[in-house]
């Protein structure tokens, strides 16, 4: 499908009517960008894999990752969105053509397309586990009651793993997180993404500052925490370190899947993509952090590994939490924190191939959300019946909630993020990036650019030959 010669003018020039019109300020923008970087990612994905690999040590190899890696791509998506006015596909493929290059450049949009059902339908599944949670803890599932810390333990596995065990409650939680995610995407952009966006985000940092403070204040071991995230020990990292951290930083910033390349289409020209860029960034950092220093003082409060790996936040912190003054109002808010967490990134994930639909076969928003949602809803079945029905099901040795997250962490987001560097890059004029880079100095976009060209190829390149 190429792009007729009138669209692609409108569309270059910014005038292309967009059917869900755009974020109506700045901070809109943010709230939603950051809304999809701050995600399970961040609370449920960044404790275990800090605690797995020596604490402080990969903290600052990750930062460094997310500042020399994740927001060079992170400015190119929403520079090529802004730019090209359109979805991924129709962007890519009109700005591909105004600066004479082939249109099999539009094969990153498509990547972005597959990119986001594989990893919504099985992202929903782990945020339905959330819901569950949330369920238990005001049901007084979670709680201590007269047994032992190592009773407590066993009978939380126990519980987890009844979880996974059950396909009806999987599918429940899966249905919930995606028929949510459905509603809000067919409102919009203002009247459903943002305005959902505009209570989420401040809903989460309220959330996370109310569990630091409450962490900080009654376990005793928010000082040895600090140590944990911020006092790098180089000892316990490893090569096998390096690439968990820039694997992360792909996934935690939503770059590589062109979900801020949609949200970027809708921005307005008088905003700088740099400074805007690095405050969405910014703030994606800060709630991982800030989720360490709420997860390990209660972690270590109880002698605990924070090196649980997925089951921290299921398993030992729970366990945790029965064991706490107020535990279980914490448990609670905890779980919602994470509900919430997970439906702002998964509405960013749904969007671009809504906007696809939307725009290649003028559908309306609300069918299209429909339509592409319960596709993905469909989808879903495979990885939430990989832990009970399916369970005996491989490909390549793994089952497919693996299997997915393994072509998505480890091979399309990469290959996404590699591909979106070049085409920047290299294929994109200087000038049209320069235009829509909003930045007054110019050092500063040499400097974005100079990582684009030549730093993120490099790391990106030796994350996937290293899978």
């Amino acid at each position: 499908m190429s792009v007729n010669a009138d669209v692609l003018t409108a569309s270059i020039a910014g005038d292309q009517r967009r059917p869900s019109g755009g974020w109506s300020s700045r901070t809109a923008f943010i709230l939603a960008a950051a809304g999809s970087a701050i995600g399970l990612g961040n609370v449920w994905k960044f404790p275990y894999i800090a605690g797995e690999n020596g604490g402080g040590a990969f903290v600052l190899v990750y930062l460094v990752c997310v500042a020399a890696i994740g927001l060079p791509i992170l400015v190119a998506e929403i520079l090529i969105g802004r730019r090209g006015r359109g979805s991924p596909v129709h962007c890519i493929e009109a700005l591909a053509v105004s600066d004479g290059h082939s249109q099999r450049w539009v094969m990153i949009g498509w990547s972005g397309i597959v990119c986001a059902f594989l990893i919504l339908s099985f992202y929903s599944v782990v945020a339905g586990w959330s819901l569950s949670y949330l369920w238990f803890a005001i049901d007084g599932q979670l709680a201590a009651g007269d047994t032992t810390q190592v009773d407590s333990a066993e009978r939380l596995g126990a519980l987890f793993a009844g979880l996974l065990e059950s396909p009806g409650m999987l599918i429940a939680g899966h249905t919930a997180v995606m028929a949510s995610t459905i509603a809000i995407v067919a409102g919009g952009i203002r009247r459903g993404l943002e305005k959902a966006v505009s209570i989420m985000v401040p809903a989460l940092f309220g959330l996370l500052i109310v569990l630091v403070v409450y962490a900080g204040t009654t376990t005793g071991k928010f000082g040895e925490a600090v140590v944990f995230l911020f006092h790098p020990d180089f000892s316990a990292l490893s090569w096998e370190s390096v690439l968990i951290a820039l694997g992360h930083a792909f996934f935690t910033l939503s770059v590589g899947m062109t979900a801020m390349m949609a949200y970027g289409s809708f921005l307005k020209r008088d905003v700088s993509v740099g400074h805007t860029s690095i405050a969405i960034a910014g703030l994606d950092t800060t709630v991982a952090l800030l989720a360490g220093l709420a997860i390990f003082p209660i972690v270590f409060a109880h002698g605990l590994g924070p090196d649980s790996g997925p089951g921290l936040i299921f398993v030992t912190l729970p366990v945790a939490f029965a064991e706490l003054p107020g535990g279980m109002a914490a448990a609670i808010l905890f779980f919602l924190f994470l509900a919430i967490a997970a439906l702002s990134s998964t509405i960013s994930i749904l969007e671009p191939v809504v906007e696809y639909v939307e725009q290649r076969w003028g559908w309306k928003r609300p069918v299209s959300a429909m339509a592409i949602g319960m596709a993905i809803w469909l989808l879903g079945f495979g990885p939430a019946l990989a832990f009970n029905i399916w369970s005996g099901l491989k490909v390549l040795g793994l089952n497919l909630f693996d299997l997915f997250d393994w072509l998505t962490s480890h091979l399309l987001l990469p290959l996404g993020g590699l591909l979106i560097s070049v085409y920047a890059g290299y294929a994109l004029s200087r000038d049209s990036l320069a235009e829509e880079f909003g930045l007054k100095r110019p050092r500063l976009f040499q400097a974005w650019r100079i990582l684009l060209r030549y730093v993120v190829p490099v790391g990106v390149a030796t994350v996937i030959a290293t899978n």
